[in-house]
């Protein structure tokens, strides 16, 4: 069984017997099986099976309430909607909020769904496409026929949409199949690259067609398990989302953003250039990463950090002195290196934004509740950030009681393009009270 991943390719299990929660903790690949996990493929995320198992061993109960701060495209509201558990969920992107809240429509009439889709189908035959339109990403990513098909569906869906529940699924439908039936290949964290070709494209008109089958099977199979959605999103900053809180909660179950200089902001720019949310790279700081956690160096650059007021910060008060080693070697080492990206005032920040999503746990969960973070370390440029040491102790001074980590696997250790030869590692940080 395949340990759990997130936007790395890791290997080298621990050795020995694990017990279930890490031997069977899964990749979102995984989700791709699974009824309405696999109508939107995330690269973010971890399997639904695992979830469930952890939430049977600490016996949380219906009328009980989980939480995610980190919601991403819904893994565990999806799975607490599928044993009846009460779930909430936080996610700042506002696409992936989207795609997470569509995904928990399914009480939705399957009918419904394929009604509407037939509509969209039969609007966009009379629809003349505007390829031309469309900035050079999207234009480079089709074939022309492809993307004139697409654009006469998203033409049709625009002007038939209602707001109503299959108006938003027949949305996720054809914003699923964007990838499927592009020519340009992905690279490993579902970044779009034009130059580089696949052999495996999907016409439109039959990935649509089929997306809606799929989505119609799967509401089908949910609502013979549960009778109704429990799942709330809020679509909103994990720093500070206690006040929009309907009830506190017994668990969390989340995997933060990593500090490994990924832009999670930009993982979905693909999809939010297509749809018109986004014109380009530069569009996406004010449309999306502002509200994410700080995480890449695009992101602290573009803030224009500074580390004297990074320290400054009370909320990094608890590792301050073990940081403040960590961010001067940093602000050293990048002298040396020609990008000089600003991982330093990135460390930084991403400690003080932990801590503050922290702060608003401890407001949000019960004095008893339980956490488990799925988390790995970070080196940029080589220097070692023990990042789940300075996530438990900063649980701790937020007010939580205890806190361990159990490895499941070593990272860095066999790509041959690896940027440095530091060994790291994944795992789970479990936090208590």
């Amino acid at each position: 069984m395949p340990l759990l991943k997130q936007l790395t390719l890791f290997d080298n299990p621990v050795e020995g017997s694990p017990d279930l929660k890490l031997s069977r903790s899964g990749t979102f690949v995984d989700n791709m099986s699974l009824p309405i996990h696999r109508w939107f493929r995330y690269s973010a995320g971890f399997a639904a099976s695992w979830v469930e198992e952890v939430l049977l061993e600490w016996r949380i109960q219906p009328g009980q309430f989980v939480l995610d701060p980190f919601a991403g495209s819904g893994t565990v509201p999806v799975v607490c909607d599928s044993i009846g558990i009460n779930s909430i969920g936080v996610e700042a992107h506002p696409l992936v909020a989207r795609i997470c809240k569509a995904k928990l429509l399914w009480e939705c009439d399957p009918i419904q769904v394929r009604s509407f889709a037939a509509e969209v189908l039969k609007y966009a035959q009379d629809q003349k496409p505007n390829v031309s339109s469309y900035p050079q990403l999207i234009q480079r990513s089709f074939d022309t026929e492809a993307l004139a098909t697409l654009d006469s569906l998203k033409s049709a869906w625009s002007s038939l949409q209602d707001s109503s529940p299959e108006s938003e699924l027949v949305w996720l439908a054809l914003t699923s199949i964007l990838r499927p039936t592009s020519r340009a290949g992905t690279a490993q964290w579902q970044y779009i690259l034009p130059n580089r070709t696949k052999k495996n494209v999907i016409h439109p008109l039959l990935a649509f067609q089929q997306q809606v089958e799929t989505i119609k099977s799967d509401i089908r199979c949910m609502q013979a398990r549960a009778k109704r959605s429990r799942a709330e999103i809020i679509a909103g900053d994990a720093r500070a989302f206690a006040s929009s809180m309907p009830q506190k909660v017994d668990a969390v179950i989340t995997s933060p953003p990593y500090a490994n200089n990924y832009d999670y902001a930009d993982a979905l720019r693909f999809e939010m250039t297509f749809w018109g949310d986004v014109t380009g790279w530069g569009d996406i700081h004010e449309t999306v990463r502002k509200y994410l956690i700080v995480s890449s160096s695009q992101h602290s650059s573009r803030e224009r950090l500074k580390a004297s007021d990074l320290l400054g910060s009370d909320a990094v008060e608890p590792i301050r002195n073990e940081l403040a080693v960590v961010m001067d070697q940093l602000a050293k080492v990048r002298e040396a290196h020609g990008g000089k990206k600003p991982y330093h005032t990135m460390i930084g920040a991403y400690c003080r934004d932990i801590s503050l999503v922290l702060r608003q746990l401890r407001i949000a969960c019960k004095p008893e509740s339980r956490m488990c973070w799925v988390i790995g370390d970070s080196a940029p440029y080589g220097v070692y950030c023990p990042i789940e040491k300075w996530i438990g102790e900063l649980a701790m001074a937020a007010g939580f009681k205890q806190y361990h980590f159990d490895k499941l696997r070593d990272r860095n250790i066999k790509w041959k393009n690896r940027k440095h030869r530091v060994p790291l590692k994944e795992g789970l940080l479990w936090i208590e009270g």
